[in-house]
C-alpha cells in the first residue's frame, strides 16, 4: 500500500473509532438525561405477580420485595399500593405483602410490576381528599403548574420531586403537612408534564432545574410567605441546596429537607446510565457526552454542596442502600456541620423511598424539625 493511501486509510479509520464513540457516548448519556418523570426507576428489578387474594398480593422473593414499609406498583394498566410483609404460608419463592390499595386495573398472576415510593396519582383533592389551588408560576422558560394548598401559617413548604417520580410524589406527605396548617406549594418544572421543555430535551440532574424552584419561592413570597422550607426528594433535594446557596430570595428560605439528596453529578450519571442498560465500558464516554451537551456541572454542584457554605438548617433523610445518590457524601456534609445538619438514617431503602421504609419515624422527624420554623 502506498504511503499516502495508508494515511488516508488509517485517517479513516480514526474518524470512524471516533464517531462511534461520540455516538456510543451519545447513547449512554441519553439513557441516564432522557428518562421521562413518572416512570419507576429501573434500579430495583421487575417483580412478577404470583397470586392475589383479600388483601393480599404474592410477589417474587428478592431484597426489594421483602422491604419494610409503604410502596406503589406499577404495570401495564396496574397502580396499586402494597404494605409490609405478610407471615402467611407461601412459595419459597415469593413474599406476600399486603394489598392495600388498587386505584387502576387488578393485579393478576403473571403480571410483571415495579415498587415505587409515589403512592398517589391525580390531584391532592381527588387521591387525598384535600382541597387545593391550580396555580401558574412565572419562570424562566415559561409558565410551571402547581398545586397550591392552603394553610394559616406564614411559614410556606414548597415540595419538589425528583427522578423517576412526578409532582404526585409529595403528596406521600402533604396530608400531614396540612394538618399542621402549612400551605404548601408542590411545583411541577421543566421537563415534567404541562412544565416547559428544557431547551436541549435534557435534565440536568437540578443544576438548571434548581431555577424553577427559585420562581416558586418568588411566587411564594408574593403571595403572602414570610418564611418559606424547601422540600426536595432526589434531585428536587439538589435543587433545594441550589436555591438556598443561590436564590435571590434566599433571606425567605429558613431550612430544607433534603432525601436522598444527589450530590455527586457524575457519580448519579453513571449510576443512571448502567440503571438504564449502558454496558460500564461506556460510562467514561457517556460523562464526557453529557458534559459536552449541558455543560460541566460538577463544580456547581460541589459549591452549592459544600459544607461550608450551607447556612440554614437541614432536616437530611438518606440511607446506605441507595445506588444512585452517595450515601457517603450524605454522611461528609452531616458530619462537617453538625451545629445545622439533622441527619436520619434510613435502612432497607431505595433512592427517594426514605419516607416510604419508615413513615411514622420520617414524620415524627419531620415535626420536630418543622416545630421551630413555623
Amino acid at each position: 500500500m502506498r504511503p499516502a493511501t495508508a494515511t488516508a486509510a488509517a485517517v479513516s479509520t480514526l474518524i470512524g473509532v471516533g464517531a462511534a464513540a461520540v455516538a456510543a457516548g451519545r447513547y449512554a448519556s441519553d439513557a441516564a438525561l432522557k428518562a421521562p418523570p413518572g416512570r419507576p426507576l429501573p434500579t430495583d428489578p421487575e417483580l412478577t405477580v404470583h397470586a392475589t387474594g383479600p388483601g393480599r398480593i404474592a410477589l417474587t422473593r428478592c431484597l426489594a420485595s421483602l422491604r419494610p414499609g409503604l410502596y406503589g406498583i406499577e404495570g401495564s394498566g396496574i397502580r396499586a399500593v402494597v404494605g409490609e410483609v405478610v407471615d402467611v404460608p407461601h412459595a419459597a419463592d415469593t413474599v406476600v405483602r399486603r394489598l392495600e390499595l388498587v386505584t387502576r386495573g387488578a393485579p393478576r398472576p403473571g403480571d410483571r410490576v415495579r415498587l415505587t415510593p409515589q403512592l398517589h396519582h391525580g390531584t391532592p383533592k381527588g387521591a387525598l381528599g384535600i382541597d387545593y389551588e391550580d396555580v401558574e408560576i412565572p419562570a424562566e422558560l415559561g409558565v410551571l403548574p402547581a398545586w397550591l394548598v392552603p394553610g394559616v401559617r406564614k411559614t410556606w413548604v414548597i415540595t419538589v420531586h425528583g427522578l423517576g417520580t412526578t409532582r404526585e410524589h409529595p403528596l406521600n406527605l402533604i396530608g400531614f403537612l396540612h394538618h399542621r396548617q402549612l400551605p404548601v406549594l408542590d411545583i411541577a418544572y421543566r421537563g415534567d408534564q404541562g412544565a416547559p421543555r428544557s431547551p436541549d430535551g435534557l435534565g440536568h440532574l437540578g443544576d438548571s432545574e434548581w431555577r424553577d424552584l427559585d420562581a416558586a419561592v418568588r411566587y411564594a413570597v408574593r403571595s403572602g410567605a414570610e418564611r418559606v422550607i424547601l422540600h426536595g426528594w432526589s434531585t428536587g433535594a439538589t435543587m433545594a441546596l441550589h436555591a438556598a446557596a443561590s436564590s435571590g430570595m434566599r433571606e425567605h428560605i429558613r431550612g430544607v429537607v433534603l432525601d436522598s439528596p444527589v450530590l455527586d453529578w457524575e457519580g448519579t450519571l453513571r449510576a443512571l446510565a448502567v440503571a438504564h442498560g449502558a454496558p460500564s465500558a461506556l460510562l467514561p464516554l457517556a460523562v464526557r457526552a453529557a458534559q459536552g451537551r449541558t455543560g460541566p456541572h460538577g463544580d456547581r454542584l460541589r459549591e452549592a454542596a459544600d459544607p461550608a457554605a450551607l447556612s440554614v438548617p437541614a432536616l437530611v433523610f438518606h440511607g446506605p442502600d441507595d445506588t444512585l445518590a452517595s450515601w457517603h457524601l450524605t454522611r461528609e456534609l452531616a458530619a462537617r456541620r453538625p451545629d445545622l445538619v439533622t441527619l436520619h438514617t434510613v435502612q432497607h431503602a431505595p433512592h427517594a423511598s426514605m419516607w416510604n421504609a419508615d413513615p411514622a419515624r420520617y414524620e415524627e422527624a419531620l415535626r420536630r424539625f418543622l416545630t421551630p420554623l413555623m
